[in-house]
């Protein structure tokens, strides 16, 4: 049996397309997939699992579980001054080689391994951090499918979690040793994460092994490969306006 620590779940992703893209060239044009997930899209899946400001999502490893493909399709993605524009956008997609099912042929799948951890600058939200009442809540909502719909890098591309044992099952990478990647972004550092009043982006050295990405942690990545984008204040959260994780495992009867 498969026991995790009060704050780490495991789950399967997939969804038919993927846009894990560089924010820097998501303002318009054209836009290409980067091969792998990033950070900062794999923490937006387990934010609509589940997500409180009490805690910070932090994503320890993902598995790629389908050979990587892409597929280029053209899209009429809206503009800022009204209307439509014509686009070429890269997506990413996987294919199952062994799939006897030709309707499941093609698609992505990851499992995910993450964990929570508090939110050390939220002082007015001490009284929440009551770690087996989030984690059943989490592990729930998982359950449930998620609490906000899934996506994968961006609103088109729409994905699925379930829970799983990471590790578990055949990868098609589980026999190439190392496959190393360019500078890549990572994630964004938020002010109410960081206790700076300012907005950066984080960007590092991926190296894929056995089919296993793990991520470096936030703090680890050099600060030579952070960027800053512009300032920013942290948001507001104190009890006026978020709701005690107690009650809400009272409401949703999860029981630690």
């Amino acid at each position: 049996m498969n026991t995790l620590p009060k704050n780490t779940i495991e789950f399967k992703l997939w969804g038919r397309f993927a846009l894990f893209t560089d924010p820097l060239t998501r303002i318009g044009g054209e836009k290409c997939s980067y091969h792998l997930p990033t950070y900062e899209a794999l923490k937006g899946v387990c934010k609509s699992i589940y997500w409180k400001p009490t805690i910070i999502w932090v994503i320890d490893a993902v598995r790629v579980m389908r050979r990587i493909r892409t597929q280029t399709k053209g899209t009429k993605p809206l503009e800022f001054s009204g209307g439509n524009t014509l686009a070429i956008y890269t997506f990413l997609t996987g294919v199952d080689e062994n799939a006897k099912d030709a309707s499941r042929k093609y698609g992505l799948e990851y499992q995910v391994r993450a964990h929570f951890e508090w939110n050390e600058y939220l002082d007015k939200l001490k009284d929440d951090r009551i770690d087996g009442k989030h984690f059943a809540i989490a592990k729930r909502m998982l359950e449930r499918g998620g609490r906000q719909d899934i996506f994968l890098g961006t609103r088109d591309c729409q994905g699925y979690v379930e829970p799983c044992v990471f590790g578990e099952g055949e990868g098609a990478y589980d026999g190439d040793d190392e496959i190393g990647y360019g500078l890549m972004f990572h994630g964004f550092d938020y002010p109410d994460e960081t206790g700076k009043d300012e907005l950066s982006a984080r960007f590092w050295y991926p190296t894929l092994k056995k089919g296993v990405l793990t991520f470096d942690r936030p703090e680890d990545c050099k600060q030579e490969h952070r960027k800053f984008v512009r300032k920013m204040d942290p948001k507001t959260f104190g009890t006026e306006n978020v709701k005690s994780v107690e009650l809400e495992a009272e409401e949703l009867g999860v029981v630690e």
